[in-house]
């Protein structure tokens, strides 16, 4: 058995990051982006005023109260010919651009209109006041979001502010989805007697759309090397193939024996739950096999399929966003795998985030990993834990974790 940082290593070896492709911005968010964005023009275009009121010039009213004549009222979206000069103003809405010969705002509060064309200013004000200069947030050419980010719905706002309708970036990854064996059936079907319903290939799908792939469902391969090669031939043109079961040492356990094509790399790792883990080439397209125990399946998911899943997305820097929380019982001491203990969040009287384990562990318990809302992260050989230490743990709760 090999480790679990070595296994990620050694996989993360043989996946590059996609070409680029261009989408219109609408389309964008959820994808990374390939090449920067650029300023396409200046916010604001030009200096404009951050509140209504008056646009003065600062010199006016170095001794205040003082009176102004109003030569013009400009609202956002209109613009001012004339000059402001000496004992002027011109009433001004938020957004409008400053006139020129104005260099300062003083706001309708410290006001007082005396009649149609005069204001009474009651405060000095410097030069600058309530003014957002030409290219305060970003002028033309400058950078705005980096290669390689995931655009989030304040990336697309930006992007559009900066007058850039589309965006190239990473090809979605394709990823073909295989489960196997004779002893489950699709959701829906009625299973026989010695039969469960799978749920592996459809929750490997959900997991891969969540974590921004396209998902390819080949559905479930029999226990049939000719046939499993048959439905697996479904999996040309996909940029990574994920299995489920079948790649244990059993007679029935065919993904390692009955893959004609299959160049391995290695199998099993020292990892609780998720033990039989196998990855290879098959043909061009890599292949990542994962255990059949629905659990097992899902948390490998999470340490080998998003690293995965990411790198073809052009992201880097696959960190296992660990966190600290402390235990809430204790734990026995670990043997040479590490392990993924199923756990709930919670906090302390003084708000600290507590964790507790389940009380049951089985890698077939679904019920158990859908009430968790973290997993406790133990290397091997972790001694014995006592309630009240700090340990590991990877959320399950949150969005870098879709399950």
């Amino acid at each position: 058995m090999i480790a679990v940082e070595e296994a990620l290593e050694r996989i993360l070896e043989n996946i590059a990051p996609l070409p680029a492709e261009q989408v219109s911005l609408e389309r964008a968010r959820g994808r990374v982006l390939a090449h920067p964005v650029k300023a396409r023009v200046s916010h604001p275009p030009r200096a404009v005023s951050a509140m209504d009121g008056y646009a003065v010039r600062a010199d006016d009213l170095q001794k205040c109260p003082t009176e102004l004549d109003i030569i013009a009222h400009i609202a956002a979206g209109e613009s001012f010919d004339g000059t402001l000069q000496a004992g002027q103003a011109v009433r001004i809405f938020t957004g409008a651009q400053l006139p020129p010969g104005a260099d300062a705002i003083v706001i309708q509060e410290d006001t007082e209109a005396l009649e149609q064309s005069k204001v009474r200013i009651h405060q000095s004000i410097p030069i600058g006041h309530y003014v957002r200069p030409e290219g305060l947030d970003f002028q033309v050419g400058d950078t705005g979001i980096t290669t390689g980010k995931r655009l989030n719905v304040r990336d697309i706002a930006l992007t559009a502010a900066m007058n850039v309708p589309w965006l190239h970036v990473y090809r979605k990854p394709r990823v073909a989805v295989l489960a196997t064996g004779d002893e489950v059936v699709m959701p829906g079907e009625i299973p026989g007697p010695a039969q469960i319903v799978s749920s592996n290939g459809l929750a490997l799908c959900s997991f891969i759309e969540a974590c921004g792939g396209t998902a390819l469902n080949l559905g479930i391969a029999p226990d049939n090397a000719d046939t499993l090669n048959s439905i697996i031939a479904g999996a040309r043109g996909a940029d990574l193939l994920v299995t489920t079961g079948g790649a244990s040492v059993g007679e029935h356990d065919l993904i390692r024996s009955g893959l004609s094509d299959l160049k391995m790399d290695f199998w099993k790792i020292a990892m609780r739950p998720g033990k039989p883990l196998l990855f290879g080439q098959l043909g061009p397209v890599p292949m990542l096999g994962l255990p059949g125990n629905p659990v097992s399946t899902l948390v490998c998911a999470m340490v080998f399929l998003r690293p995965c899943l990411e790198r073809l997305q052009g992201l880097e820097g696959h960190d296992s966003f660990q966190e600290r929380a402390i235990l809430e019982e204790d734990l026995k001491a670990n043997d040479r795998r590490q392990d993924y203990v199923r756990s709930s969040l919670g906090r302390d009287a003084d708000g600290r985030l507590t964790v507790r384990p389940a009380s049951r562990q089985d890698s077939s318990m679904l019920s158990t990993l859908a009430q968790s809302t973290a997993l406790i992260v133990r290397p091997p050989h972790d001694p014995t834990r006592e309630k009240g230490e700090m340990v590991s743990i990877l959320r399950l709760d949150n969005q870098v974790y879709p399950i």
